[in-house]
């Protein structure tokens, strides 16, 4: 016969000892068994103990989250523009595509000395961020990203007072410098 299918075990039987009762033969089968059951309720917002405490938390957060509050921020400025300001919505979504073409360029080229090196990223980012307030401005949607700013600013800010950055889930890792057989260095952020 074949050895697949289900294992058949001889039950194990205990001797009852003459006290035994039968509520005691049913504990045996540990269905009354108390069992110690610990959960841990994970809250990732705490409110610091102090303000040197509460502005390094700011600081840290902006940091680390700054690309999903500035997320935040477009998204509800795209919203805001939807009904009202079609043209000013169009100059938004075309800025939106070159600076995400940029950002590719710069992911895709990370050897690239002109990208790198001689361009500085945040200085052109801060351009398109000045090119976007003056193009709202001159569609006369000046209004609506006002309005979002002053919606979403403190929205931002109290997550990042309140949020703990132990309990994210956006982990970073710090990788060592490689360096190939020729001697370039590598930088580890832009893998």
């Amino acid at each position: 016969m074949a050895s697949y299918g289900p294992i058949q075990r001889a039950p194990n039987f205990t001797a009852k000892t003459s006290g035994a009762r039968e509520d005691e033969a049913a504990d045996s089968t540990q269905k009354n068994r108390d069992y110690n059951l610990s959960i841990k309720f994970v809250w990732p917002f705490n409110v610091p103990s102090t303000p040197e405490a509460a502005a390094t938390r700011v600081i840290r957060n902006m940091g680390s989250l700054g690309l999903y509050y500035t997320i935040f921020l477009w998204i509800g400025l795209y919203i805001s523009l939807i009904p009202a300001r079609k043209v000013a919505l169009i100059w938004l979504v075309s800025t939106s595509v070159i600076v995400c073409v940029y950002l590719m360029l710069l992911h895709d080229f990370p050897n690239s000395v002109l990208l790198h090196k001689t361009i500085d990223k945040h200085f052109v980012l801060q351009m398109f961020a000045i090119l976007t307030v003056v193009e709202l401005v001159l569609t006369r949607a000046g209004l609506h990203l006002l309005v979002t700013l002053a919606v979403g600013l403190p929205i931002i800010l109290v997550h990042a007072l309140l949020w703990v950055e132990g309990s994210s889930l956006f982990q970073t890792e710090v990788v060592p410098n490689v360096s190939n057989e020729l001697g370039d260095e590598f930088s580890s952020d832009l893998v």
